[in-house]
């Protein structure tokens, strides 16, 4: 995929309030009764506060990993690598058009590690999301059967749902929502992953055609969400940027989806520390950045790649933000 909540703050804050608990303990020979319990309590609550891993803010929102393995250490409950935070969830690429159709150069981004750690997470702790899965999904221009038609591109998009179901059902998924990566990743073996060019065959990785009209592109983004909807329990979501879906969809009704749920991956940071807090970045770098008439305050507006991957790489991997109190 194109593409680490402050620890410090929380730190100090704890800090500070085992020094308040210090103060509040009366000195000398220790006392009796409730007086005692309550300054025992007071103690154990500050030494739990100072193990447990930060989260993320407000309510329900979870930091998480997706793609390549990241490393997630200690014992269960799981925290976030270079994060003082609980492992909230981990997104993997159940599949791809490129990889699915035996070309050089697809591949596969997954970790059955961070899957099972979050899964872990998830149904014994009752924290994050446990897994979501995304598929790599090709454009119009890398469809076997390409001629131009948008029933075709329906069809072709509605075989790619398929096949990831097919995945998916491979994997212990938790998450209720299906992502379709729609990206321009810049590599083999079709740069654009079809949706503005058109291949002379889908592995070839040469282009016959450098136009694919915003009416087909829609078509097979339609034709994966019906075949998922009509087939499966998952909700169909898409994840893109900005940018990059008005280069592939325009402006117009071909690139509008106000009703879809959304994941997005801009802006990005390679500064950990300033991870976000609600939707934006900590640091000052900015806030998460919807599309097709999806807003951050819209319930559709469910997760955020906010460092990593082939964007703004750091030295961990991919990290993202999730907002599990809109999932379905």
């Amino acid at each position: 995929m194109t593409r680490w909540r402050l620890a410090l703050s929380g730190c100090v804050v704890l800090l500070l309030a085992a020094g308040t608990v210090a103060a509040a303990m009366p000195a000398g020979p220790p006392q009796g009764g409730a007086q005692a319990a309550q300054a025992a309590q007071a103690a154990q609550a500050v030494t739990a506060a100072r193990t447990q891993p930060l989260g993320d803010d407000p309510a329900g929102f979870w930091y998480g990993t997706d793609s390549w393995p990241v490393p997630v250490k200690g014992g269960a409950p799981y925290s976030e690598p270079g994060i003082s935070a609980t492992y909230g969830g981990y997104i993997g690429m159940t599949g791809s058009w490129s990889y699915w159709l035996g070309c050089r150069g697809g591949f596969l981004a997954w970790s059955s590690a961070n899957s099972a750690q979050a899964d872990t997470n998830y149904t014994k702790y009752g924290k994050g999301i446990g897994t979501a899965v995304y598929w790599f999904m090709g454009g119009p221009g890398v469809d076997p059967d390409y001629n131009g038609s948008a029933a075709e591109a329906s069809a072709w998009g509605a075989r790619q749902a398929a096949r990831a179901l097919a995945d998916a059902a491979g994997e212990h998924v938790t998450y209720p929502v299906l992502f379709m990566d729609i990206e321009i990743p810049g590599v083999a073996p079709a740069p654009d992953n079809g949706w503005n060019s058109v291949y002379t065959s889908p592995c070839s990785g040469v282009v016959k055609q450098s136009f694919v009209p915003a009416a087909v592109d829609r078509a097979d983004f339609n034709g994966f969400a019906g075949y998922v909807k009509a087939h499966s329990k998952y909700v169909p979501g898409v994840y893109s940027a900005a940018g990059i879906w008005a280069s592939i969809f325009g402006a117009g009704s071909a690139a509008s989806i106000p009703h879809t749920d959304e994941w997005t991956y801009e802006p990005e940071t390679a500064n950990l520390p300033g991870a976000p807090v609600g939707w934006c970045l900590k640091s000052g770098g900015g806030c998460a950045q919807f599309f097709g008439g999806v807003t951050s305050g819209s319930p559709n507006a469910l997760m955020w790649q906010w460092s990593g991957g082939g964007g703004v790489r750091n030295a961990i991997g991919d990290f993202d933000q999730i907002d599990a109190a809109r999932q379905r």
